[in-house]
């Protein structure tokens, strides 16, 4: 009999693991998909150009929360958990849910998971959401294109629309991101790079996004979400501990894994923490790896018009991931409001629509700043409705993608995050010598 199986995730990894271990293995059954951390996934299928000959209906995704009736109804006989930036704790209660039901509980590794490019891979990873990959990539592309290389950044899978036309996705203008017709969440992640010239492939079978992307590159950057480890095998593996949380370098799953995995250890955000936060986080990275090498760097937020903030009445809005299931209580836009002089940061509470008031009261620790969420139309309007009610002047947006185009009723500043280096000898020159050794 085929091995009966489940697959917790979140609309990610889960996948991923699905096409690499088990779509096309006879001797096991994938029975669901549960989903978590992303509203509206569940309800839908894996379909079956995606899920292979052995799946001809597709599979379905149904909420975790019906775990243990799905596991019932479907004899499942092990359970693999799928998706990441959970609390070491959580992962055990998970492990615990299927275990009382007699099943196996299973987490895949690296060797298993990950893909081999033909292609120098420089992956870039951290141990919490919102630790600064996403800018640190970037940098990394720039510092690529800039010696003449061609490079695409390959982004961690964020498919929240019909699955079977994300099976490849490849963005380098806008107006790609509006024909897919890409989330908020999506566009924090894709636009700065096609405003910045560069090429970013997403989706759903990264067998296929490889093969897309290694025809048109010298380097691939693999810029990774939440705090999972890299979907392919990398030649030089970043792993970004964030000097603000220096008590979470080991607290969830999978950030230890990179953590301890990683060739370069990078402590982010040193010019905004104590430095004895600084130091605290770098030597717990040591004490997880003593191999790697350690660098230190700033997050220097840049503020757009500084002048249309001082003295005025400010509303926030910062990016959704990290102030949700990251655990951050603000983000760039409340730092550079702040530094800025606005006169009174507003309550985002007061005007909050229905739907945008149960993302705040989920995550209780948000503080005065409103998340960019938008996961489906009716979010985003709700996200707009929010804004445009709001007695703010204007709106500071920390958000990396363009906010005004939204439609929000009110003046957007935009704040923007960046990476700079912070010792010596730094990121570039490590970068530098990864390339020599390879003739590039």
């Amino acid at each position: 009999m085929r091995t009966r199986i489940l697959i917790m995730g979140a609309a990610g990894r889960d996948f991923h693991d699905f096409n690499m271990v088990y779509r096309d293995d006879p001797s096991v059954q994938v029975v669901a998909f549960t989903a978590a951390q992303i509203p509206g996934i569940s309800g839908r299928r894996y379909p079956p150009e995606l899920s292979g000959p052995l799946y001809p209906d597709g599979i379905p995704i149904e909420p975790e929360e019906d775990l243990e009736a799905l596991c019932r109804r479907e004899q499942v006989g092990r359970v693999v958990f799928a998706y990441s930036d959970c609390p070491h704790a959580d992962v055990m209660h998970a492990a615990s849910r299927a275990l009382a039901l007699g099943a196996d509980f299973e987490l895949l590794g690296p060797a298993r998971t990950s893909l081999h490019s033909q292609r120098p891979v420089i992956a870039v990873s951290a141990v919490r959401t919102g630790c600064g990959k996403s800018q640190t990539a970037r940098w990394i592309v720039r510092r690529l294109r800039a010696r003449g290389l061609r490079t695409a950044a390959l982004r961690h899978p964020m498919p929240y629309g019909d699955l079977s036309q994300q099976r490849v996705q490849r963005f380098a203008s806008r107006e790609d991101l509006d024909r897919a017709r890409c989330t908020n969440e999506e566009r924090e992640e894709y636009e700065p790079y096609v405003d910045a010239g560069s090429v970013v492939f997403a989706g759903v079978d990264y067998a296929a996004i490889v093969a897309h992307a290694e025809r048109e590159s010298d380097v691939l950057v693999w810029d990774g979400g939440n705090n999972d480890f890299p979907f392919l095998v990398p030649d030089l593996h970043l792993a970004l501990v964030d000097a603000l949380r220096p008590d979470q370098v080991a607290t969830h799953h999978p950030g230890e894994t990179v953590a301890r995995m990683a060739d370069v250890i990078v402590i982010s955000k040193v010019d905004a923490a104590r430095p004895e936060d600084v130091a605290r986080a770098s030597a717990a990275a040591r004490a997880l790896n003593p191999r790697a090498r350690l660098v230190h760097a700033a997050s220097p937020v840049v503020l757009d018009d500084p002048g249309a903030v001082r003295g005025r009445r400010v509303l926030v809005v910062d990016d959704g991931p990290t102030l949700t299931h990251g655990g951050m209580a603000f983000g760039a836009g409340y730092v550079a409001a702040r530094a800025a002089g606005a006169g009174e940061i507003v309550d985002p509470r007061e005007s909050a629509a229905p739907e945008i008031r149960a993302v705040l009261e989920r995550h209780p620790h948000i503080g005065r700043v409103l998340p960019a969420v938008g996961y489906d139309a009716a979010q985003r309007e709700a996200l707009c409705r929010s804004i445009a009610a709001s007695r703010a002047e204007v709106v500071v947006s920390g958000t990396p993608f363009d906010l005004a185009k939204l439609g929000v009723g009110k003046p957007v500043v935009r704040a923007r995050y960046g990476f700079a280096e912070a010792s010596e000898p730094g990121l570039g020159s490590i970068v530098d010598t990864f390339l020599a050794e390879r003739g590039l």
